[in-house]
């Protein structure tokens, strides 16, 4: 069964890092500060209405101090979501592990992931909406972060093809597509609808099972 990875780490033969000087580790946590602010405002306001500003007087700190660290919002906004889909992918990973078949193992992960990302929901409709009018060149920045998690997705797919669980003819990566956009569009559920996690758990059931029901091979 394989895990989804998001930047794993490189093995080496180097000595260890030297540890931080006072410089370093000042920087390291103003740079913490200010990512976490930026994730409180762009789940409060959404991407437009947060600005540089703002998040600055959040951090309590100088917009400079910000401009130190970050070159602009968008790649702050960059390193928000970034930071937030390795938990994604860490929460979805924990969850696969625990099933015993295709379907079990995407329902387990798919709700761990609303469980590590409901509480952001804001934050959530934030990254959508953004995505639907962002250029083209930011675009392909959210989609390259995001692939790791699907191809990790697919690899499962793949796996149950191989084990006989699904036919041969099966599209992995069609089947992938498919479940994780009907992942994704339960979230308007949850925004718009209050749909508790239990709800949302017995929606997405239905949808994978109508996904996979052509493609089981018993």
């Amino acid at each position: 069964m394989r895990d989804i990875v998001l930047n794993p780490p490189i093995e080496t033969a180097e000595a260890p890092a030297r540890p931080l000087n006072r410089r370093q580790v000042a920087k390291a946590r103003t740079r913490g500060k200010v990512i976490e602010s930026s994730r409180r405002l762009f789940a409060q306001r959404g991407y437009d209405a947060a600005t540089i500003r703002d998040i600055a007087r959040e951090a309590g700190m100088s917009t400079g101090a910000v401009f130190a660290n970050f070159q602009d919002k968008s790649e702050l906004f960059d390193t928000v979501l970034a930071e937030d889909l390795a938990r994604l992918a860490e929460a979805l990973t924990r969850g696969i592990k625990t099933g015993t078949d295709l379907k079990s193992r995407l329902q387990n992960g798919f709700v761990a992931g609303y469980e590590a990302t409901l509480e952001q929901l804001p934050l959530v409709q934030a990254v959508v909406a953004r995505a639907w009018h962002q250029p083209l060149d930011e675009a392909k920045k959210g989609r390259e972060l995001i692939a790791p998690v699907i191809e990790g997705l697919e690899g499962l797919v793949t796996d149950a093809v191989k084990a006989g669980e699904l036919k041969p003819a099966t599209d992995a990566a069609l089947v992938t597509e498919l479940v994780w956009m009907a992942w994704l569009s339960n979230y308007r559920r949850a925004a718009y609808d209050s749909w508790t996690i239990e709800t949302l758990k017995a929606h997405l059931d239905k949808q994978i099972d109508l996904i996979l029901s052509g493609q089981r091979a018993r």
